[in-house]
């Protein structure tokens, strides 16, 4: 990673913002004025209640969805018209809420397919299988990097719902990510695998941004620099999580009500 990435005047550098960000979908305006910086290496939360837009701000950034209006920029590159499959070379990189291995395949081989993309193999389809052979060593770093020694070659549809989630991530380490968005890492999982996958964000985020939507304000609170959030489609609030956790106006939000 450069120096240039890495930091501008001494400070983390953007790497990918948002200004004025809106979409309507018909007469209902989604997401409204949204301003985002997301910084290298740091992990970003973007938090909120059900309905806040959350989902919205994501598939806007990644070119999902194309903005009513506003503009985008990643790595200093406006994005704001470009097709997705272009931004994902560029280095924006997401997963989803749902699970997306292949689950009759093993650990190794997941983490192979993945790689193919950046090692020019993606749309040779007649190569043979062991074109996939010369991938094995970085697979197996990118195996190791995130704790799956141990079932490299276990198939994945026989890894519990954590390690699956572990996977993923491999898998999109594979792609070699500038910035990475997570949509829920840390739902459906139990304490143990929560734990240990906010670890390896940490580590992920050591050489990346990393922008995140979760709901586990306990992982928030530990793991994240910044937090945006979201209500009704707009910033209600942002700053560290003490800060935002303060707001009389993120606890009505949540709870209902400004008594904490």
């Amino acid at each position: 990673m450069t120096a240039a990435l890495s930091e501008q005047n001494g400070a983390p550098r953007v790497v990918l913002s948002a200004r004025g960000l809106r979409r309507d979908f018909g007469g209902f305006t989604a997401v409204n004025n949204v301003n985002l910086d997301v910084h290298h290496a740091r992990v970003h939360a973007l938090i909120g209640p059900n309905g806040a837009g959350k989902t919205t701000v994501f598939n806007l950034l990644t070119k999902f969805l194309q903005p009513t209006d506003g503009t985008i920029t990643l790595l200093g590159e406006d994005i704001t018209r470009m097709a997705p499959d272009k931004v994902a070379r560029m280095g924006l990189v997401r997963s989803f809420q749902i699970s997306a291995v292949f689950p009759h395949m093993s650990v190794l081989d997941n983490v192979r397919v993945a790689l193919q993309r950046p090692n020019g193999l993606a749309t040779q389809f007649w190569k043979p299988m062991a074109a996939l052979d010369g991938l094995t060593a970085k697979a197996d770093q990118l195996i190791r990097s995130v704790g799956l020694d141990k079932e490299r070659n276990a198939i994945a549809a026989d890894l519990s719902y954590g390690r699956k989630r572990v996977l993923e991530i491999a898998t999109t380490l594979a792609l070699d990510p500038k910035v990475l968005l997570l949509d829920e890492p840390m739902a459906g999982m139990g304490h143990e695998d929560v734990g240990m996958v906010a670890e390896i964000i940490r580590e992920v985020a050591r050489e990346r941004a990393v922008l995140m939507v979760e709901h586990n304000l306990s992982v928030v609170s530990t793991l994240c620099h910044h937090v945006t959030v979201l209500q009704r489609g707009e910033i209600l609030a942002e700053g560290d999580y003490a800060k935002v956790s303060a707001d009389p106006r993120v606890r009505t939000a949540y709870m209902g009500t400004e008594e904490a």
